[in-house]
């Protein structure tokens, strides 16, 4: 007996991210087969999620919402290089080479957004890797989730270092209208030399600084953080004055800025590009980074240049946290935000 063919191919299952780092583990980043190459030169993996938003503690907010893992960006003091070990990938080439995109993320959101036992709560959108990379442009993820938080009326914060967040301003000032809406757009430093050496995928520090400016004329609250300030490398404080005259000249509506941590992956990455970039430094870190954090010390020597500076220039944060009109927890998970880029 003759069989009809199916009306619809629905075609191999993606995988999850437990499929990938099982895949990986049994025969490296080379068994990636299904992952697309594109002109950047990095690979695409596509995967599916079970849950779009996650529980996270010990942070300034309760949720967040990721729809990347890995990050063409490839700042090399980057925290997030740390969680690519999770899927058995490597800290350093691979975290900006094999990049993973969750394609069913806006549909478990939108599932997720709709439950009873949800309670709106701030979500804070790209922490662990840039939802603003290069790739943003062909999938849509954080514009559609975006889209998703405002037709649910929930409040979010999104951080990002990708100038392609003008591209939401629409939707980003619905949000900020409606359930409130932050936007830290994160710029360490101006100068051309050390953003060259640190941080070889992003756009023009300054091109980052005119994204703030198009979205504070947008009617958005944005900001910039100011993080990290890398000890050797962008700690002069003449380095450190120019970049927040910078800030300032652009209309940011606040600053937060931090001294560089270093933990796992990150800190195994960063410690050998310190070793072929800048070897008179070595021998300095291991000292100043005895643990996770640079010495308190050193931390408030740099807090201290910074608040004055952010004196001098008119961006202190208390007294712009108060200018505009948002629900109170939203203004409270945006200065949470702001100490937590001040530890």
């Amino acid at each position: 007996m003759e069989t009809s063919p199916l009306l619809f191919d629905l075609g191999k299952p993606k995988p999850t991210t437990r499929d990938i780092a099982d895949l990986v583990k049994a025969g490296g980043a080379e068994a990636l087969t299904e992952a697309i190459r594109r002109a950047d030169q990095a690979r695409y993996q596509e995967v599916q999620c079970r849950s779009a938003l996650n529980p996270v503690k010990g942070m300034p907010f309760a949720w967040t919402l990721n729809p990347y893992r890995g990050c063409t960006h490839g700042c090399h003091y980057c925290y997030a290089r740390r969680y690519q070990t999770q899927f058995e990938l490597g800290a350093d080439d691979e975290f900006a080479s094999i990049i993973f995109v969750k394609t069913n993320l806006v549909d478990v959101l939108r599932r997720e957004l709709q439950k009873r036992s949800w309670t709106k709560e701030y979500v804070a959108v790209g922490t662990a890797t840039d939802c603003y990379q290069p790739i943003e442009g062909h999938y849509k993820l954080t514009r559609r989730s975006l889209e998703a938080f405002r037709d649910f009326d929930n409040p979010v914060g999104v951080v990002t270092k990708g100038p392609m967040v003008v591209r939401d301003r629409d939707v980003l000032a619905d949000l900020t209208k409606g359930p409130g809406c932050t936007v830290y757009i994160s710029v360490p430093c101006v100068d051309e030399d050390v953003w060259r050496a640190l941080e070889p995928g992003t756009a023009h520090p300054m091109q980052r600084l005119r994204a703030v400016r198009e979205l504070v004329d947008a009617g958005i609250r944005a900001g910039v953080l100011m993080n990290p300030i890398v000890p050797g490398i962008s700690s002069k404080p003449s380095l450190i004055e120019r970049t927040m005259k910078a800030i300032a000249d652009h209309g940011a509506k606040f600053v937060g800025c931090n001294v560089m941590f270093l933990e796992g992956g990150t800190r195994d990455h960063f410690m050998r590009y310190l070793g072929d970039a800048y070897p008179h430094l070595v021998d300095g870190y291991a000292k100043l980074y005895a643990h996770k954090y640079a010495s308190s010390a050193y931390r408030a020597e740099v807090q201290n240049l910074v608040g004055a500076l952010r004196t001098k220039f008119g961006l202190n944060k208390r007294e712009n946290a108060t200018d505009y009109a948002a629900a109170p927890a939203v203004r409270d998970a945006e200065q949470q935000m702001l100490r937590w880029a001040e530890r």
